[in-house]
């Protein structure tokens, strides 16, 4: 059963997610003092993301975070590609670029 998180905070799921990370570092084998430097990031960094004092970190960190430890292919898992939707054709045939709400 997957998880919902939609009632979590930014904070409470970056938190979470840093604990999890910690367990992948751990299974990887490898240091924090290792895992910053093949990311490029301080050791600090990596403390606080993992003990939860880091209450936001940006996308190219935790990019750079799953590629130290060998499971950036796991992006799948997070975002799956989705699959064709007939709900993203116009009646031309056209598929959308956007979507626009028309005004009442």
């Amino acid at each position: 059963m997957r998880e919902d998180y939609s009632g979590y905070s930014v904070p409470d799921i970056v938190r979470m997610f840093g604990e999890r990370f910690k367990d992948y570092r751990l299974r990887a084998n490898l240091t924090q003092k290792e895992v910053a430097e093949a990311a490029g990031l301080s050791v600090l960094t990596i403390h606080r993301f993992e003990n939860g004092t880091a209450k936001n970190i940006s996308l190219s960190t935790f990019l750079l975070l799953l590629k130290s430890v060998g499971s950036i292919n796991d992006l799948n898992d997070l975002m799956p590609e989705q699959p064709e939707s007939p709900y993203l054709y116009k009646e031309n045939h056209q598929k959308a670029q956007r979507v626009r709400h028309k005004r009442l």
